[in-house]
């Protein structure tokens, strides 16, 4: 038995056994069997003879339509995860320091413009309005005109002080109001887009409404009229804050001898008729009043520098060079033709003189080194001649340019229009900074601009007690600055020689004046918003104007033989 394979032993048969050979082959064949796997059940068999068979797909029903589940799925999947992303990119831009985007920043005329417009702000007096915007100003001089008796006026509440003082002058007053109007009505649209038309217009109202108190604006005809309100020499003793002034402010009635501001009045009325001209009522008692003062012989008698050497230069006391640049906007743009022609024409060529005399090429008026006019022939405050050249030069290259005319003659050579807007810029451009000093003589405009300016109200805090007449000295002495600023006042201006001294005891350099800001302001909107705005209207001035051409003569009588 041993080693043999277990497969080769032989089955042991018992000896008592009779087994038979159909027996043996029998268990032999049973013991083949054994060693087999156990027979498939049906279940089984299927899986292994039966080719397999293809997996049914699942739908979701949406209600009007089957989608397959797996389509649904990965498409919501998507959405989830779209969503997901676009939600935390939302959020990290949100929370992410980033600027904000702004407007432009307007150009530098824009800017000092809406500054020396609030000059008139710090000017008012009377009792302020609400939004008066300059916190250092309180009412003042409420008893103007109420405690004199006798007078033809009762109440002369409001207007305007001149400059640094406390004093109301209605002619250099009368010529602000007039050079806001003019500008008003040829640029209105700039001044919207600068967001200061409301705003200048308020101004305009206040000096209107001030001049019609100053004369019997009912009547027909005036014999006297206000021309002062206030002492110069009381005002220049008396260092004090108009808020505080309790003397007694005189009254100076003129008879006979005012034909200019009788004129200068009748001009400031009439043109702010024309910017209100939307308020019927107002416009037409504006204009009742502008008549009135001019129908008076005290109008009529004005007369002009003709030969004068201030010929050309336009401020508050010659008004020529401006009356004829009116004239020659009547020409260029209503052609009466014959009987004015003439007449016209010679104002016109007048024009084009004095626009020659502005410029470099000629020697009329000598310039500083730094490039500054000297409309006044180097005498102290030059700043508001050049201001006022400023404007003109602008408004008739305007004018020139809407009636299409590339530019005028002086002498035999031409000079295009672009010429007077260069000298247009370059006096406001060295008003504003760009001259020796780098220092801009309007208040706060620019990092550099003058600190001691000579004015009571900016001088003086507003929380201190009421000084006294002389008690007032120590602030106007001292060496400090301003403790109140005095937005957009343009001060005198340098000497000859491009020099300034910042003194606030030196009014030649550091007064600023209704007439200097009146003129600056009219120069800032004509210059401004040049490449983006139209330029002037060229019909609202002279709508009103009848037709100045001759009637058609009468056809002649049928010919009888």
């Amino acid at each position: 038995m041993y080693g043999r394979h277990p497969l080769t032993v032989p089955l042991e048969i018992n000896a008592a056994d009779s087994i038979t050979d159909d027996d043996r082959s029998r268990k032999l064949q049973e013991h083949d069997r054994a060693t087999l796997p156990p027979p498939l059940d049906a279940t089984r068999r299927s899986w292994l003879l039966e080719p397999p068979q293809p997996k049914k797909k699942k739908y979701v029903d949406l209600g009007c339509m089957l989608v397959s589940r797996k389509i649904f799925l990965w498409t919501l999947g998507t959405v989830l995860v779209t969503t997901l992303l676009a939600g935390s990119i939302t959020m990290i831009v949100r929370h992410m320091p980033h600027h904000k985007q702004t407007e432009p920043e307007p150009e530098n005329y824009t800017v000092a413009l809406r500054k020396a417009l609030m000059f008139f702000n710090a000017q008012k007096s009377g009792k302020l309005p609400e939004h008066n915007n300059v916190t250092w100003r309180g009412d003042s001089c409420l008893q103007d005109g109420k405690d004199q008796t006798g007078g033809f006026y009762k109440d002369l509440v409001g207007g305007y002080y001149d400059a640094g003082d406390a004093t109301k002058f209605n002619f250099p007053m009368s010529y602000a109001m007039t050079m806001l109007s003019w500008s008003v009505i040829e640029y209105s649209a700039k001044y919207k887009a600068a967001g200061e038309l409301d705003h200048v217009k308020e101004l305009i109202k206040w000096g209107a409404d001030y001049f019609l108190k100053t004369f019997n604006s009912s009547a027909d005809t005036i014999d006297v009229m206000v021309e002062q309100v206030g002492s110069g020499h009381d005002d220049h003793y008396c260092w004090m804050r108009p808020e505080d002034i309790d003397y007694e402010r005189i009254v100076t009635p003129c008879y006979g001898s005012c034909s200019h501001l009788g004129a200068e009045m009748a001009a400031a009325l009439a043109s702010a008729s024309i910017v209100f001209k939307d308020n019927r009522v107002y416009s037409q008692k504006l204009v009742h009043g502008a008549k009135t003062l001019y129908n008076h012989d005290m109008a009529r008698k004005a007369g002009a520098f003709w030969n004068s050497p201030d010929y050309g230069v336009s401020s508050w006391d010659n008004k020529l060079p401006g009356a004829q640049l009116l004239l020659t906007r009547l020409r260029l743009f209503m052609s009466p033709g014959y009987p004015y022609e003439d007449i016209l024409s010679t104002f016109h060529n007048q024009t084009g003189v004095v626009m020659c005399s502005y410029l470099p090429y000629f020697t009329r008026f000598y310039r500083t080194k730094g490039g500054l006019i000297q409309l006044n022939h180097g005498e102290p405050q030059p700043l508001q001649y050049a201001a006022n050249a400023a404007f003109l030069a602008a408004l008739y290259s305007d004018y020139l340019d809407a009636a299409d005319t590339p530019g005028w003659y002086c002498g035999p050579d031409f000079y295009s229009t672009k010429v007077l807007r260069d000298f247009a810029r370059s006096q406001i451009d060295y008003i504003l900074g760009k001259n020796p000093q780098n220092m801009s003589y309007v208040v706060d405009f620019g990092q550099r601009y003058p600190r001691h300016v000579h004015h009571k109200g900016a001088s003086i805090p507003k929380s201190v007690k009421k000084e006294s007449c002389k008690g007032g000295w120590k602030w106007r002495d001292t060496k400090r600055d301003n403790p109140n600023i005095i937005v957009g006042a343009m001060v005198a201006g340098p000497d000859k020689h491009d020099g300034f001294h910042d003194l606030r005891s030196n009014y030649n350099y550091t007064e600023p004046t209704l007439a200097g800001n009146g003129g600056l302001v009219a120069a800032l909107v004509a210059l401004s918003g040049e490449e983006t705005l139209e330029s002037i209207d060229k019909n609202t001035i002279f709508s009103a104007v009848p037709p100045l051409t001759p009637a058609t003569p009468p056809p002649p009588a049928p010919w009888t033989p």
